[in-house]
């Protein structure tokens, strides 16, 4: 089947959460609302990138009306994690009628659990998948690199893309091509992307994590480039009775991508 095919199967709409959070929804059943790993740009994607999202999802949206929001365009320098989570917060309550399933990949996580600790009552449930309770000090320094380099208008995309390759051949290979690529994928609005990823390299929820009072989930890969299992293992046991699945020989997209994640996340959200 086609993109437009999907498309159409899975009912994709496009809408505006709160204070201009874009969005796309599409599947049907309860909402699920997708908080958007790291993206350039604070906007609905658009190509192969919607393409992508909507196929990594549709497993999930068999079961649910995915909501995938992603953070507001024209984010003000100096906006922390806390500001982006009330904002979310206010959006999902004049949106939905009570708390919602959240599902949080990655920078989305952080989000997530940011969202959960400040608005208990906007979370029914809570899936934090390849992220943790804090940036692993490695992401911290490529996404800020990239970040500012895309801020200053260099190429920046081999920052993020190079991350975590233990081979020195991979790394310059990866590297030559998101270099050749770069200019095609550079953020529209540079500024919110530094003031984003600011916000993240900031956001540290270890002292916090016993606020959360949703059903917690959290899932990773053990070959993560990002975070490592310790951070895993100690974001799910700082969650009062929250459960933990790490995907052996999986990195870090890998782990949305794994046969189980979707039943694993299904069968913890319809869980009595």
């Amino acid at each position: 089947m086609g993109r437009a095919g999907i498309e159409k199967n899975l009912a994709v709409s496009e809408g505006v959460l709160g204070a201009g959070m874009p969005y796309l929804a599409f599947g049907s059943g309860r909402p699920l609302v997708f908080l958007r790993w790291f993206t350039p740009d604070h906007a609905n994607p658009t190509g192969w990138l919607r393409s992508a999202e909507i196929k990594t999802m549709a497993p999930l949206a068999a079961h649910y009306r995915v909501y995938a929001v992603n953070r507001a365009p024209g984010m003000a320098e100096g906006t922390t994690m806390a500001d982006i989570a009330t904002a979310h917060a206010e959006g999902l309550a004049a949106e939905f009628d009570g708390p919602v399933d959240v599902l949080g990949i990655s920078s989305g996580g952080s989000l997530a659990l940011q969202l959960a600790a400040d608005h208990p009552a906007a979370v029914r449930r809570l899936v934090v998948a390849s992220s943790g309770h804090r940036l692993e000090e490695a992401a911290r320094i490529s996404q800020m690199k990239y970040a500012t380099a895309a801020a200053q208008g260099k190429r920046a995309l081999h920052h993020l893309a190079t991350q975590g390759i233990e081979s020195p051949v991979k790394a310059r290979l990866v590297g030559a091509a998101t270099w050749i690529l770069d200019p095609f994928l550079r953020p529209k609005n540079p500024a919110d992307t530094l003031a984003f990823v600011r916000a993240e390299d900031a956001f540290d929820l270890s002292g916090r994590l016993g606020d959360i009072t949703a059903p917690t989930l959290v899932v990773g890969g053990d070959r993560d480039e990002y975070y490592r299992v310790s951070t895993f293992e100690q974001t799910a046991e700082g969650i009062p009775g929250a459960r933990l699945i790490v995907y052996p020989d999986t990195n870090h997209l890998g782990a949305i991508k794994h046969p189980r994640f979707a039943p694993d996340v299904t069968e913890f959200l319809d869980a009595p």
